[in-house]
């Protein structure tokens, strides 16, 4: 178990840098913009484009990846005020909820990317699958995630007593 937990923060961490790599690059691009349209009044439409690109890779991805269970914000005073137990079954149902919806729509999430081959960006002339195929990354990391979160509110598994985020540390 060691070995994995290495393995994980390691794997984290790349994730990090894939972001910050996509942050650099959307911050790039946004001085081009800048850069082109006030110093030598050109259109810069493959630029903005490129930002466009990069903010719902950037969001989708650190929200998959980068992001832990207990670095979200929740509004969680009804949450707090509730015994363990309880605390324990909210998080099962909302475990389960999230599993529900997000599978359900998995198929239907992959037929609209994939099908999306057909169009391009205007600028750049890139495939909107490509484009759109972060969702899909993210959908199923989702899922795994909680999936994890269930089985750990299922077995009894770090229920936290602060029952900060979701009764799950």
């Amino acid at each position: 178990m060691d070995r994995l937990a290495k393995i994980g923060a390691w794997l984290h961490r790349r994730a990090e840098n894939i972001a910050a790599l996509m942050l650099a690059v959307m911050f790039g691009a946004f001085i081009v913009q800048v850069a082109f349209r006030y110093l030598l009044n050109l259109p810069s439409g493959g630029a903005s484009e490129l930002t466009i690109i990069m903010w719902l890779w950037l969001v989708l991805w650190g929200a998959a990846f980068v992001l832990r269970e207990r670095d979200e914000i929740r509004f969680d005073f009804l949450l707090s005020m509730m015994g363990p137990g309880i605390r324990r079954l909210m998080a099962l149902l909302s475990c389960a909820a999230l599993l529900f919806l997000y599978g359900v729509s998995l198929p239907a999430v992959w037929d609209y990317v994939t099908f999306m081959k057909i169009q391009e960006t205007s600028y750049l002339d890139i495939r909107y699958d490509y484009v759109y195929s972060i969702y899909i990354l993210f959908a199923v990391a989702v899922l795994v995630r909680y999936v994890c979160l269930f089985w750990r509110a299922l077995t009894g598994q770090g229920v936290a007593d602060d029952a900060r985020g979701s009764g799950l540390q």
